[in-house]
């Protein structure tokens, strides 16, 4: 980990929390920074890859001893060798071709004999599996020719060009396979599938049949098509998938004030997510649904987690709306046998909050069908972190606290039909755009992505810096030991494990903090990174942070990894870099840690970059084609774990 790069901690963490002006002095009794907390059981570096260095080009970038092989593009057939040509591209093409702006991906495994999903995805298969793959939103002015820039492709899209957009966003399943030292998709697998927005799916939970989720279309508010803003997402023990609906607020336009009687209380609930806002998407204009003058209810039924099964094709997806409405990042589960499951999503805006789900029934290993509506049933709550380290999970329960009907609240569905408000109404601690949210499979503490807050003008517990620009990580424990924490418990503790950017930073709200290793070892002037996004562990509990905003840095947005534990705790290597006008989406590792799979999304998204001049063309560099949103699958040359 040593570098001739050194930059060092320049700033005690004393001395910073005296710079930071009030309110962080009392953070300081028990919140720790930078590695400051021993954290969990003893983890040597197992990180020895060469560490690549800062940049911003045209090109992704890998250590030395890798290689990157781009898996499948924007446009690409799933059922055929057909080459792309986006400009004949059409709706009905686009439903059997690969969706755009690739984000979460999840490797499922696949094997011969087993007869439900919870076999297959027990199995460990690193060699054979499905891709389920989110495809967050889509960009017109790069997708299609004739769009002057950003705003005229979003305010101005053709109805045949929406059409294509409403078959590009959603989900991709694909059979892959490795063959030698490369992947490859199972074209005309009977696996494969799309899911768009036209997809069918079934709304469950509290919120089904409620009245403020039926539509002209489906007076029973139990059914919906289709599914938006897929960003990150989750998997479960019995080998289904679930994903997220976070941006889903800009395709609705129409004047809120329009809404009369009782769709009336639906204002301040749409406000709160952006809905109806004049720079939101015009695809009301062409399908009625998506313009709340027309349809006032539908955009109710947007904003939660969807579960679907990916080994099964004919399979209905669910909206599970007892994990609550709005922007979820993504969802995570913790299993234990014999104990509730938890699930853990952040709702990623500013000033909001992180969540917890704690299921009624108790996850079986050895009973599938007894699984499969644990996430149906439970509790939902909010995290409220105190300034002495310690927080406290808050119940989001109908007629609790101010959840009753003298505030607006008169039954659970209203409850999580307006989540951000009952969140905000029982005290939960607004955060600094909480991203992806995992448990590290090793050590068993949970680690929340807060992405940056530019807004943000005071501190609050777990939020240090005003106006933070480079963002946060943040480490919760619950009771127990390290590797065996009871997830159920409503108590909890929680510090600082990083601070985004530079540790020599003059803007003391950019001044990163990150650990320091045995012998003195700092953050190299590669390794420090910013707003931190999503993230995934290795098999040894590595902690792997994707990024989003780096290039407000003048740099490059990527991957990077780092112990959790140990004497290299919380000091980061740089692994991944993304072409210019990137981000990096979806880090997935195969069950053995030698292939990972990564979502490049948005590439050459840059001012003046349009469909018809782009910055670049990565990754195929072709004069044909466009740049397109790839996955991309790395492997160590001659085999072996990545990242060692």
């Amino acid at each position: 980990m040593t570098s001739s790069k050194k930059t060092g901690n320049a700033l005690s963490r004393r001395a910073f929390l005296k710079n930071t002006g009030k309110g962080s002095a009392a953070i300081a009794a028990t919140a720790t920074v930078a590695g400051q907390l021993s954290g969990c059981s003893d983890q040597s570096n197992s990180l020895s890859f060469t560490e690549i260095p800062h940049s911003l080009d045209h090109q992704h970038h890998i250590p030395e001893g890798y290689q990157s092989q781009v898996l499948m593009s924007w446009g690409d057939s799933l059922s055929n060798e057909d080459t792309f040509a986006p400009a004949t591209l059409t709706a009905e093409q686009q439903a059997t071709r690969f969706g755009y702006n690739n984000d979460f991906i999840g490797f499922m495994p696949l094997q011969d004999k087993a007869d439900n999903s919870m076999q297959h995805a027990k199995s460990g298969n690193s060699q054979r599996g499905l891709l389920c793959i989110n495809h967050e939103y889509t960009q017109p002015h790069l997708m299609f020719s004739g769009y002057q820039n950003e705003e005229d492709g979003e305010l101005n899209t053709r109805k045949e060009h929406i059409a294509i957009e409403h078959q590009a966003c959603g989900h991709t399943i694909m059979e892959v396979a490795l063959d030698g030292d490369q992947w490859r998709v199972i074209k005309d697998s009977d696996y494969n599938r799309r899911i768009t927005v036209t997809t069918p799916m079934q709304i469950t939970g509290p919120a089904a049949g409620n009245p403020r989720l039926q539509t002209a279309a489906d007076p029973t508010g139990t059914e919906v098509y289709g599914t938006l803003g897929n960003c990150a997402g989750g998997k479960t023990p019995w080998g289904t998938v679930l994903i997220a609906e976070e941006g889903f607020g800009g395709a609705f336009m129409g004047d809120l004030n329009s809404l009369q009687g009782d769709d009336a209380k639906e204002r301040d609930n749409y406000e709160r997510l952006s809905i109806g806002s004049s720079d939101n998407r015009q695809w009301g204009k062409h399908e009625p649904r998506f313009n709340i003058e027309k349809e006032p209810r539908e955009a109710n039924r947007f904003g939660w987690m969807v579960e679907f099964n990916p080994y099964d094709p004919h399979s209905k997806p669910r909206k599970l709306t007892t994990l609550g409405r709005f922007e979820h990042e993504g969802t995570t589960i913790v299993a234990k046998p014999g104990q509730p499951i938890v699930a853990y999503t952040g709702d990623d805006d500013e000033f909001q909050f992180f969540y917890k789900f704690v299921s009624s029934n108790n996850y079986n290993p050895d009973d599938y069908e007894s699984n499969l509506g644990l996430l149906e049933e439970g509790t939902l709550y909010a995290a409220r972190l105190n300034e002495d380290g310690s927080g406290e999970w808050l119940p989001l329960v109908y007629g609790q606290s101010f959840l009753i009907d003298r505030f607006g609240f008169h039954s659970q569905a209203d409850v999580l039909i307006e989540c951000r408000r009952a969140a905000e109404m029982i005290g939960a601690t607004p955060m600094d755009r909480p991203e992806d949210i995992e448990t590290n499979p090793v050590n068993d503490c949970t680690y929340v992505m807060l992405t940056k807050n530019k807004k943000r003008k005071t501190t609050d517990p777990g939020n240090m810096r005003p106006k933070n620009t480079a963002g946060h990580i943040l480490e919760i424990l619950h009771p127990g030991k390290d590797g065996n924490r009871d997830h159920t418990q409503l108590k909890f503790n929680w510090n600082t494990f990083i601070l985004g950017g530079h540790p020599n930073s003059g803007n003391q709200n950019e001044r990163g903090f990150y650990g320091t290793g045995p012998k003195g070892e700092t953050v190299t002037e590669d390794g420090w990174f910013a707003t931190p996004d999503n993230l995934a562990f290795d098999k040894l509990g590595n902690m792997w942070v994707a990024t989003d905003g780096c290039e407000k840095f003048h740099f490059h947005d990527g991957l990077w990894a780092m112990p959790t534990s140990g004497p290299y705790r919380a000091l980061p290597k740089h692994f991944f870099g993304c072409p210019l006008g990137a981000e990096i989406c979806g880090p997935e590792f195969t069950p053995d840690g030698e292939t990972l799979f990564l979502a490049v999304q948005h590439p050459a998204d840059a001012d003046g970059s349009t469909f018809d001049n782009p910055v670049h063309r990565w990754p195929d560099f072709d004069d044909s084609l466009p740049p397109r949103p790839s996955v991309l699958a790395i492997r160590k040359k001659g085999g072996g774990r990545v990242g060692s």
